[in-house]
């Protein structure tokens, strides 16, 4: 077997059967590839879907372990060469998934490929050509909202969009899958850093076209998941002197990040106590990462040092901040890389 596709679904009837339709016009060749749907315990008619239309689909039934846990319980019963993880609400262009496991099959350096994901009823419109990784754990849709025809030349990125990547199912089984503790949030990126602190690269590929029904949804428990979980992934990837030299630099992305909740209003105010509390118990229970600080410091020096403000909100403000952040935070990632 090829290649495993696998989707985590959650009550997300409404997308699959696109999805699905995508997929299988895309990949017919059922000798090459299998779909694999993770149910994790559906309240809508997400199961009988499947039961009833697709019936080549593997479908699994799980509890509700999130996308990361969802995700592992796929690949652990995969029987392909290669992972595919897609979001349930992707639709597959023809060609892209072929797109995707090129890179994997031709470099043995490249560890995770991304694709080229497009907002569903705006195709010409980016929704991530992957992620930027700012060296403080703040990761963002690359090209979020950009002209796809800006992003037709495949290259290394700092991380992929779990929403649709690829990789070697050795290389994930090697590196332990998806963080379970993360349930839903950052993994993508956490997994990109892993990846990365083992060698290889992330890389995005352009002709791997999906779209993506994405939208934007910021709640209160969303963004304290995201902050527990970049601080889960630096804590534990990175040894405590390299998070030292971090500090300056997570100083500064927490004055500018406690400061975006305050002005979100009081649903947004508890997130900050919460994640202190969350950082001083995690903080007694994690082992030292398997990597050396060469290693570490090494992929610090290749993540962004500057935060993209304009991807967030245009205008004067996002731009002083910018002009006022962007310098200070460039100097902390040169001592966090090495630089005294």
């Amino acid at each position: 077997m090829d290649a495993s596709i696998i989707i985590v679904s959650y009550n997300s009837q409404a997308d699959l059967r696109d999805c699905l339709d995508s997929i299988l016009q895309a990949c017919p060749d059922r000798t090459r590839y299998e779909v694999i749907v993770v149910d994790n315990g559906s309240e809508d008619a997400s199961q009988m879907v499947i039961q009833q239309h697709y019936p080549m689909v593997r479908l699994l039934e799980n509890t509700n372990t999130g996308y990361a846990g969802g995700n592992n319980y796929g690949a652990a019963l995969a029987r392909g060469e290669y992972l595919v993880f897609l979001n349930p609400d992707t639709v597959v262009m023809p060609g892209a998934i072929d797109a995707l496991l090129g890179p994997l099959r031709t470099d043995p350096m490249i560890g995770l490929t991304t694709a080229c994901l497009v907002h569903h009823d705006h195709p010409q419109q980016v929704n991530a050509c992957g992620n930027q990784m700012h060296y403080t754990g703040l990761a963002y849709c690359r090209g979020a909202n950009q002209p796809r025809t800006d992003y037709q030349t495949s290259t290394y990125v700092d991380a992929v969009s779990g929403a649709a990547c690829a990789i070697r199912r050795s290389l994930f089984t090697t590196l332990g899958g998806f963080d379970p503790q993360f349930f839903m949030y950052v993994e993508d990126s956490d997994l990109s850093l892993r990846v990365r602190l083992h060698g290889l690269q992330c890389f995005y590929v352009a002709e791997a076209v999906i779209h993506h029904k994405y939208q934007l949804n910021y709640t209160a428990q969303k963004a304290f998941l995201i902050e527990r979980n970049r601080y889960s992934m630096l804590i534990k990837n990175f040894s405590p002197s390299v998070l030292v030299r971090l500090l300056p630099g997570l100083l500064i992305a927490e004055i500018i990040t406690g400061s975006y909740f305050l002005l979100r209003g009081p649903r947004y105010w508890g997130i900050k106590p919460r994640l202190y509390q969350h950082i001083w118990r995690y903080l007694r229970t994690v082992s030292a990462p398997p990597t050396t600080e060469a290693q570490e410091r090494a992929v610090i020096q290749q993540l962004s040092s500057q935060l993209d403000f304009q991807s967030i909100q245009q205008g004067w403000l996002t731009r002083w901040l910018a002009w006022l952040v962007n310098p200070l935070l460039h100097l902390a990632h040169r001592f966090a890389g090495g630089w005294s």
